[in-house]
């Protein structure tokens, strides 16, 4: 069974679905793994380390993926009119695709699959369940985004983070606030506070007061009985009300202003991430502040946030929203991914037959599962029955 793995085309991806330490896993159970020339360069992998591990170096994508009955992406595979490659009408019928497929707001891609005859796995769809954890990309690239967003933080801002005693003077920490204590969230506190700031964060999920106090850092928040169900199953922050949004407003207001650094992570699972900052208060912060946006891609928490890019503000606020943080630090966050991709299909792999064996009764294959044999199967994403006359 042939497995492969193709260099990606995406603006700004810089991360590959595989290293060489899972090609040798992936040899082991049996896969023969084609990886597309230049696949890795991006993360610092040349084509000889993953030659030496066993894989067949191809020219091209197109010789990647002939034969091949299993796809390791990173991003969706690019179709007609996207880009210089039509990937997606280069996989082969049958096969088994796996990668971050990004299905929310792009649901059209779903149907492009079955139509495909395509069996398409979109890993950021796996449940938060506890055997599912080493698997999670969305956990394991947020934490290294939160990482690096304070990294960038830090290089943007003209002053020090930590308190700095010397002759000259003191020179005060500087004071972060992280909006969100997800995964990326709770990165972005402790390493703040390991560069020595003042950190303080928010977050509506009833869990993340005692998650964010446990970092060293501040808690701040409305305080609602809404927060009490502000979690869905899954981990995920709710849609809030109006109400709350108002009133989280007020609180912005009065914190954003005292701030130098300020990180937003909060995102809600398949919308827009909330606006929780307005022009109001990034008008109100003090010049030479920095914003870093991780939720550009999903839209942002700043009105002000340009996705893609760095703006700077009339009254000199720098906002950084970059989109694909994880990319930005592309090393670690290919080996962490390519890792989350061989424990997904080891977990289903038939040392019988030497394929994998996707129950569809199971959990995670529910959760995950777009397309089987040619038919939308994921619930969310399925036709709806036409509704009767």
């Amino acid at each position: 069974m042939r497995l492969a793995v193709l260099k990606e085309r995406r603006p700004g991806e810089a991360r590959v679905a595989a290293t060489p330490e899972t090609v040798k896993k992936l040899k082991a159970l049996g896969l023969d793994v084609a990886v597309e020339a230049g696949a890795g360069a991006a993360s610092a992998i040349p084509d000889a380390e993953f030659a030496a591990a066993g894989a067949q170096i191809a020219p091209d994508a197109a010789a990647a993926l002939a034969g091949a009955e299993i796809v390791f992406k990173v991003q969706a595979p690019l179709g007609p009119g996207e880009g210089e490659v039509d990937e997606l009408g280069l996989i082969p019928r049958g096969a088994l695709l796996v990668g971050i497929l990004g299905v929310w707001g792009n649901e059209g891609r779903v149907s492009d699959y079955a139509a495909r005859g395509i069996d398409a796995c979109a890993m950021e769809l796996l449940p938060r369940i506890t055997r599912a954890q080493s698997m999670d990309v969305l956990s394991s690239q947020a934490n290294l985004a939160g990482y690096r967003a304070v990294l960038e933080a830090a290089t943007a801002y003209g002053r020090g983070f930590p308190m700095m005693m010397t002759a000259a003077g003191t020179v005060p920490p500087a004071a972060v606030f992280v909006l969100g204590a997800g995964v990326a969230g709770l990165q972005a506190i402790a390493t703040a506070r390991r560069l020595g700031a003042k950190v303080s964060a928010t977050d509506v999920r009833p869990a993340a007061k005692e998650e964010i106090k446990s970092l060293g850092a501040t808690f701040i928040g409305v305080e609602s009985e809404e927060t009490a169900t502000a979690q869905t199953t899954g981990g995920y922050a709710k849609e809030m009300s109006e109400d709350f949004k108002r009133r989280q407003s007020e609180l912005m207001a009065e914190t954003v202003k005292k701030q130098d650094v300020i990180i937003c992570t909060a995102l809600t699972m398949g919308r827009a991430a909330p606006k929780i900052l307005s022009a109001e208060h990034v008008a109100s912060m003090k010049p030479g502040s920095v914003i870093v946006d991780i939720a550009a891609d999903a839209g942002g928490n700043c009105a002000l946030t340009v996705p893609g890019e760095k703006v700077v503000t009339d009254n000199g606020v720098t906002i950084l929203g970059y989109r694909n943080w994880p990319s930005r630090i592309a090393v670690a966050a290919s080996a962490l991914y390519a890792r989350n991709l061989l424990t997904f299909l080891t977990a289903f792999w038939d040392k019988t037959a030497g394929r994998p064996n996707l129950k569809p009764e199971d959990e995670i294959i529910q959760g995950v599962a777009l397309t089987r044999g040619g038919a939308v199967v994921h619930p969310q994403f399925a036709p709806k029955p036409a509704a009767a006359a």
